[in-house]
């Protein structure tokens, strides 16, 4: 019985693994990540590359968090890991409000009419340093 119960909670676990993946790369696609990012820095022939680095920063992070692998070998790879995911994440966060326009209409609502570097630089950087206080102060979320 203990074994039907774990070949079942390997068969849900799988599935819902594939659910979610799916979800989050028909994400990335709807929003035209890959394609904004190539167009944008003028490399469109290595979209390819582009995608098969996507696929495989999906695949490792999946199995870090499964195996929970211990960096005492690698601790010089760690910042090269955030810097890459804040790459990700950035280009994901402007690609969503590239495609939901939220830009333009803020700048619309607050009547701007110069400054919009500004006004990007002041977001990415509001959100670069509420990342780093969540996770370099111990506590800071709990005040």
């Amino acid at each position: 019985m203990t074994t039907l119960k774990h070949m079942l909670s390997v068969l849900i676990g799988f599935g819902s693994g594939i659910l979610i993946s799916g979800a989050v790369f028909a994400l990335i696609t709807i929003l035209g990540v890959v394609p904004r990012l190539a167009q944008k820095t003028s490399t469109k022939r290595y979209i390819k590359t582009y995608e098969m680095a996507i696929a495989a920063g999906g695949i490792f992070g999946a199995t870090a968090g499964l195996f929970s692998p211990s960096l005492t070998w690698g601790f010089w790879l760690l910042p090269v890991i955030g810097i890459m995911a804040g790459i990700f994440y950035g280009c994901l966060a402007m690609s969503l409000a590239e495609v939901l326009d939220v830009i333009p209409i803020l700048a619309r609502r607050v009547r701007i009419q110069r400054g919009m570097f500004f006004l990007i630089m002041a977001l990415a950087l509001g959100k670069m340093i509420g990342a780093l206080l969540y996770f370099l102060v111990p506590g800071f979320y709990e005040l």
